[in-house]
Parts: structure tokens; sequence; C-alpha cells
């Protein structure tokens, strides 16, 4: 490698916060249970009651998932009566899990 791209390559790198960062992201999606709750959240804003019928847990233990992925800013919550309601934080986490969802289901050739 030359000495000039290797230099130009160097510049263009992540910076260290934004590695860390990325590379939490992606351990937390490393879960299948919050993978789970993020393809229920993908289809339409659920109540953690609902949410723990339709995956077979305990309201604790998705709470406690869903408490993970917002602090990630992968789902946000609001209130409605007794009621706290999640669904994926924005349009870039819906396409993040379309993707890898698309890479894992993608036929591969020999």
């Amino acid at each position: 490698m030359s000495t000039r791209s290797y230099v130009a390559l160097k510049e263009r790198l992540l910076d260290d916060r934004s590695v860390a960062a990325l590379a939490e992201t992606f351990k937390v999606l490393g879960d299948p249970t919050r993978v789970r709750i993020l393809d229920a959240l993908a289809r339409e804003e659920t109540p953690v009651c609902d949410l723990a019928d339709v995956l077979g847990l305990s309201q604790s233990a998705v709470s406690h998932q869903l408490r993970l992925l917002r602090n990630m800013r992968l789902v946000r919550s609001r209130r409605d009566g007794r009621h706290i309601y999640y669904v994926l934080d924005d349009d870039h986490i819906a396409r993040l899990f379309k993707q890898g969802l698309e890479h894992v289901q993608e036929r591969r050739e020999p």
C-alpha cells in the first residue's frame, strides 16, 4: 500500500467514539430476545403487557430489555394512562433491522 493511499484511508476512518458507539449498538442487537422485541416493534407500537404476552415473557423481563433498548436510542416510549407503549425510535433503526434481516435471509449460492 502506498503511503499516500494509507494516509488518505486513515483520515477517513471512524473516530474512537463512533467506533465504540457503533460496537455497543451491535452488541445490544446481538441478543435474541431483543431482536424479537425489535421485530414486534418494527410492525407496530405495542404496550409492554402485549409484548410480554406475544413473546411469552414476563413483563419484568420485557421491561428490562426495553430499558436497554431505550438507553441505546433504539426504541422510544409514550405513556397513555396506565400503559407505556413502545415503538422503534426512528426510521434509521427500522432500516438497520430490515437490512440485517435481508442479509441473513438472502440465499447464498455456492
